[in-house]
């Protein structure tokens, strides 16, 4: 069965299963004149377990994302470590027509056992896309995203309403890579791949508090990015 992997684990999703292989061949060749077999069975299905985990990290499964464009969907897999009404939003945010007031953010949290693609939330149009250098702290930690390395993607939805948002993709104390392959001016659509964060991190979604909209979600829930949907206009 051919495994879905994605484009944007070049080149480590052929480096670090080729270097597991060759520590797997070297330690059977030196250890096979000296160790019992079980001694040898054993570690290399240690090895044989990290080469898959390895491949599984850089995993793309295919979506069938809804089409409902009242929905946020979630645009990371992970669990919902916060959500919080941000007084102070970003300026991109504070910009906003008729706006200015607070922001509704929820923290996904992906661990090294997730997908690690980036999707977006709804139909949208790239505004401005801002990398910022940052520290690697926790990405569990709700701080990490004011800290961390981090890649803000200002968007506007194309649909009514046309609420501007912010997707954050955000380095942990392991990832230190970040991918985004969109541009400036360029449309998604809901569920769209757009980048992925190697090796555990954090996604974090803007969006303007209204009455209109509601959070689907809680502190807790898993998530599946292009699926699961955080909040609903009404």
């Amino acid at each position: 069965m051919r495994i879905p992997l994605t484009k944007y684990g070049w080149p480590q999703v052929v480096v670090f299963p080729a270097a597991v292989l060759a520590v797997m061949i070297a330690y059977l060749l030196a250890a096979v004149p000296f160790l019992p077999a079980w001694a040898i069975v054993s570690a290399e299905a240690v090895l044989a377990v990290a080469l898959i985990w390895v491949l599984a990290f850089f995993r793309d499964p295919e979506r069938h994302c809804p089409s409902d464009r009242n929905l946020l969907l979630a645009p990371a897999d992970g669990r919902i470590t916060d959500i919080e009404i941000v007084e102070d939003p970003p300026d991109f945010l504070r910009e906003q027509e008729g706006g200015g007031g607070a922001a509704l953010r929820i923290g996904i949290f992906l661990s090294i056992f997730n997908a690690h693609i980036n999707r977006a939330p709804c139909n949208v149009r790239v505004e401005k896309i801002t990398y910022r250098k940052g520290k690697y702290k926790n990405a569990m930690n709700p701080q990490s995203g004011r800290v961390n390395e981090s890649n803000d993607l200002a968007l506007v939805r194309t649909d009514s309403p046309k609420d501007r948002l912010i997707v954050r993709q955000i380095s942990g104390s392991v990832a230190r890579r970040i991918v985004c392959e969109k541009i400036e001016g360029q449309e998604l659509t809901g569920g769209e791949k757009f980048g992925m964060i190697k090796f555990g991190s954090r996604t974090e979604l803007y969006a303007p508090v209204r009455e209109s909209a509601k959070c689907l979600v809680q502190i807790g829930d898993k998530v599946k990015a292009g699926l699961t949907a955080l909040v609903r206009y009404e």
